[in-house]
């Protein structure tokens, strides 16, 4: 593969890393306007609660499916020209979104936001090729956390703006931030060359990549449904399997791959990797094991929390994730990523180890909550410090990109496991589990969370420190 000397980029001031990260809390709010306005929009739009799924999932499934599109073309094209056309996009989807009449024009709003999950790589890029390598680790973590601070935002003001205007407001108003966060970026932000000259697109790689992501992301929800539908779900399966398989085969006789599986071979890579899904698999399964506990009916082992309550016992957790990320950026530039990431998964298997045996007052899954986002945030944007501050930078955005797409599918499996466990553990003509299906649950999480320290030894081959 061919790579470019170009001349070493125009540095960049804190003004414009502030327009990256206004950038994220404006993509991260329009992100999360949606959850918790989803039993409105269920009302307002008449839609039953499949058609609510689906449309809770739209703009994750077209995100992940873009992310190492994006990622890779960053890399090719330079990352602030691609990411204005990014935000074009999404500027498209919100304004869609907003105006919606009904589901099909809301779908098709949230498949268009779905290209704002690209900003993160895109911004990992910019900051790679215009900070110094002490610099860009602590910002990489600050625009993380930021981008984590907006899904607290849009959280916050989803339902006041909805209930207060109308829900065409709550996605209208982070579309008219984003667009000043586009033009602030394109003008504090030089051009930066494209790092890679092979600018062809690998098209048949990039079809089955997709179709391989899309796939994945039908088969997860499908588990609990297995046994029901055993046919669907090995179809399913094989179809996925093949179109790995005949990725894989195209990737490797590819002059430009989409994604370069030397990449995915060097150890400091699939350290991250493999890190990445089974820290966000265990943390993704108590995610969801939390709030089910929390609306156990008090007469029962749980509290009987309402809607309000829960918002107010999972607050601070939402505050300790938007703050993990300049965390872990200062803790990767001062002590090394490796010693942040175990220390963050190290955090994350004895908080969830503890909650397996204290979960029977409020404040226990409140501070279990806190200690599981905080140290499952650093172990993860660690992690992306050190794949995004690795090798020459040519490979930034489709490294990073990955990572990220890792992220989802091991947040997707971490609640579809949760989902199974309960289910399964619900007695017959009951309507909630046993309590043992909570002690089993946090004790597997914890387990997974653990299986991640096999790979933090590898991850120093290659890292710039």
């Amino acid at each position: 593969m061919t790579t470019t000397l170009a001349p070493p980029p125009v540095g960049i001031g804190k003004a414009a890393v502030g327009a990256l990260c206004l950038l994220a809390i404006a993509t991260g709010a329009l992100e999360s306007v949606l959850t918790p306005t989803l039993p409105l929009l269920q009302r307002e739009l008449a839609l039953s609660p499949a058609q609510g799924a689906l449309l809770s999932t739209a703009l994750l499934i077209s995100g992940a499916l873009l992310l190492p599109v994006s990622g890779t073309l960053g890399d090719r094209y330079g990352g602030r020209r691609v990411m204005t056309r990014l935000m074009i996009v999404v500027l498209a989807g919100g304004l869609v979104s907003s105006l919606a009449p009904n589901l099909p024009v809301l779908l098709a709003g949230q498949i268009l936001q779905g290209a704002m999950v690209g900003a993160l790589p895109l911004s990992f890029i910019l900051v790679r090729k215009h900070l110094p390598p002490g610099s860009a680790h602590t910002a990489i973590g600050v625009v993380s956390g930021m981008f984590v601070g907006g899904n607290l935002v849009g959280s916050m003001i989803a339902g006041p703006i909805a209930e207060g205007l109308s829900r065409h407001w709550m996605f209208a108003i982070p579309t008219l931030v984003i667009a000043v966060g586009t033009v602030l970026v394109h003008r504090l932000i030089p051009d930066d060359p494209p790092a890679r000259s092979d600018a062809r697109i690998d098209w048949p790689g990039l079809v089955l990549m997709s179709g391989a992501l899309l796939t994945l992301m039908l088969v997860l929800p499908m588990v609990p449904e297995a046994g029901s539908r055993p046919l669907e779900f090995g179809a399913l399966v094989l179809l996925l399997a093949g179109l790995v398989i005949g990725w894989i085969r195209v990737e490797r006789r590819s002059a430009a791959p989409m994604v370069d599986l030397r990449l995915l071979a060097r150890p400091g890579m699939w350290s991250s990797y493999a890190i990445t899904f089974a820290v966000c698999l265990g943390t993704a399964a108590s995610m969801y094991l939390v709030p089910q506990l929390f609306a156990v009916p008090a007469d029962a082992y749980g509290f009987g929390a309402s809607a309000s309550d829960m918002g107010l016992y999972l607050l601070p957790s939402a505050v300790a994730a938007a703050v993990s990320g300049p965390i872990a950026g200062f803790a990767a530039r001062r002590f090394g990523a490796r010693t942040a990431v175990a220390a963050g998964i190290a955090g994350a298997v004895a908080t969830l180890a503890a909650l397996a045996l204290l979960h029977g007052e409020v404040w226990h899954l409140v501070i279990g909550k806190v200690l599981i986002s905080l140290a499952s945030g650093i172990c993860v944007t660690a992690v992306v410090v050190k794949t995004a501050t690795t090798g020459d930078g040519g490979d930034t955005g489709t490294a990073t990109s990955l990572i990220l797409v890792t992220r989802v599918i091991g947040f997707t499996a971490g609640a579809q496991l949760g989902g199974i466990l309960l289910t399964a553990m619900t007695p017959s003509g009951a309507n909630i589990p046993d309590e043992s299906a909570f002690i089993i649950g946090f004790g597997i999480a914890s387990a997974v969370t653990a299986l991640a320290l096999l790979a933090v030894r590898t991850l120093n081959r290659g890292e710039e420190q």
